[in-house]
């Protein structure tokens, strides 16, 4: 852990078909840490923009440590925090493509999963660095509102709290002749792997390493 650049907060998929599935779609396995053989190798260059990071849902997203803070303070942080909190249980997962790219997201109400996920990153947030100037900058801020610029600036990340989104990335941005095409691999891929019901029920703690990319370290039950 000492060797991570960042670390962040996601939900990944224990192991098992719908993991397996994903880490073959995106070439690389974020339990294991290691890249795995493309399923779709003709499709694999869509996949370069997710694959550093995993098949994941962010709830924390990726923040260096705070000076003075450690791994280890981190790790207990993390640890004592998923003891409060409660596993989230929603129908299913469906495909939807999101400001130009395709991901899984939760079907039904998600106001318990947006206040786990408001809750993770008030707790953590004393952990966090600062963002330093080039980090604000390519945030392009003058390209949020005016709430999503605030929250930038007292959690370093404009897509928490109200403007959260949860969602498992499969691709990067498609074009409109791509995203049929991809849409229709991504059905055929995952099939009966896609959980139903989908339950959001650890907090998988993430590093990246000094390449960029993300492994799993370690995963933290929900247990209140």
């Amino acid at each position: 852990m000492d060797k991570m650049k960042r670390f962040a907060i996601y939900y990944a998929p224990r192991a098992g078909a719908f993991a397996d599935a994903a880490a073959a779609w995106l070439g690389w396995d974020l339990l294991a840490g290691r890249a795995e053989a493309s399923a779709l190798p003709d499709l694999a260059d869509h996949m370069a923009d997710p694959r550093k990071y995993g098949f994941h849902g962010t709830i924390k997203p990726p923040f260096r440590l705070a000076e003075g803070v450690s791994p280890t303070d981190l790790t207990q942080a993390v640890a004592r925090l998923a003891t409060s909190l409660r596993a989230v249980e929603l129908p299913a997962l469906a495909l939807r493509q999101i400001d130009g790219f395709l991901a899984f997201v939760p079907d039904g109400d998600t106001a318990a999963l947006g206040d786990l996920a408001a809750e993770v990153v008030r707790a953590l947030d004393p952990l966090r660095a600062p963002l330093t100037e080039a980090e604000v900058a390519r945030r392009r801020p003058e390209r949020l509102t005016d709430r999503q610029r605030a929250l930038l600036g007292i959690y370093g990340y404009p897509y928490v709290m109200e403007e959260f989104q949860f969602h498992l990335t499969l691709t990067g941005r498609l074009s409109d002749t791509d995203s049929p095409h991809l849409i229709a691999a991504a059905v055929a891929h995952f099939g009966s792997t896609v959980p139903q019901p989908f339950r959001l029920e650890d907090l998988c703690l993430c590093g990246e390493d000094a390449a960029g990319q993300f492994h799993l370290l370690h995963r933290y039950a929900l247990s209140a």
